[in-house]
């Protein structure tokens, strides 16, 4: 029986949150930039420990999204090599990186001023978690 009925970015955000975690997705963040660009309301930014890990990752997002909400990505890129894939539903876009990948990019760092709403979709309280320091390359 399908638990979700609302189809509202929320819901469709709350279920790729959901089906990345239940591949081991790590340092997972929700982070909403609708006041910071046009080209999106959030960013999820989550970890893989290899390339194999992100493209199940993907994966179970895009076929949770598809079985449950009926909807596809706009597009994919990434897929190959799988360091960063990226995944664009218009109103949300899903990063997943392999830790090195995440580090070099620093996503977190560029988009610092977007509020990290991460406890409302994974209802795990994040206020006593210590920020996370991102290696600095070069």
């Amino acid at each position: 029986m399908k638990e979700k009925t609302d189809d509202s970015i929320e819901s469709r955000v709350r279920l790729a949150v959901e089906a990345a975690l239940d591949k081991k997705a790590f340092d997972l963040n929700v982070l909403s930039v609708a006041d910071l660009t046009s080209i999106a309301d959030f960013f999820i930014l989550a970890s893989a420990s290899n390339e194999r890990q992100a493209a199940a990752i993907v994966d179970a997002v895009q076929d949770t999204l598809r079985e449950q909400m009926k909807v596809k990505p706009l597009l994919v890129e990434g897929a190959t090599p799988g360091r960063w894939i990226l995944l664009d539903y218009g109103d949300f876009i899903f990063h997943v990186f392999t830790e090195e990948t995440r580090r070099f990019y620093g996503l977190e760092r560029l988009w610092g001023d977007a509020p990290n709403m991460t406890a409302e979709f994974t209802g795990e309280e994040r206020a006593d978690a210590p920020p996370r320091a991102l290696k600095k390359t070069s």
